[in-house]
């Protein structure tokens, strides 16, 4: 089969119905929306969430929670993950992502203190746990915050 000769299934596609177009087509006159009323008159109808006057539902429920415009949303890795890497290697979020220990950078890297950190490396985050930070300067590295 070639590109040319590819083909709708058979009843898959109709063509686009004409409504309000005479009486002999079988939709005509009031064009399926009945005789009278706000649904019948052009740009008619009820907005969205309107239930005639009745108190709608997303007034009834409550409200709840709070989303902080400013939050900052972290990517983690704990300084144990970073003994992966050969002493004096230049950690960034670059090389954390081709490594596999990242999937996604969000808005920034922050550097966790779980675990034991065993090689000399200079690490590029965002934001450092007091923790991490004690963790690799203990391990004779240094940070950089970017």
């Amino acid at each position: 089969m070639k590109l040319h000769e590819l083909q709708a299934t058979e009843g898959s596609r109709q063509d686009h119905f004409r409504k309000g177009r005479g009486l002999g087509s079988g939709n005509g006159k009031t064009a399926g929306k009945g005789q009278k009323g706000q649904n019948s008159r052009s740009g008619g109808g009820v907005r969205l969430g309107f239930e005639g006057g009745q108190l709608p539902l997303f007034r009834r429920l409550p409200k709840r929670g709070f989303k902080n415009v400013n939050h900052v949303n972290y990517a983690t890795v704990n300084v144990s993950a970073l003994n992966k890497f050969e002493n004096g290697t230049v950690v960034t979020p670059a090389l954390l992502k081709e490594n596999g220990l990242l999937t996604k950078e969000y808005d920034g890297l922050k550097v966790l203190g779980g675990g034991k950190l065993e090689k000399s490396l200079t690490v590029q985050a965002n934001a450092f746990s007091k923790s991490a930070e004690a963790a690799i300067q203990a391990a004779g590295g240094k940070i950089e915050v970017i």
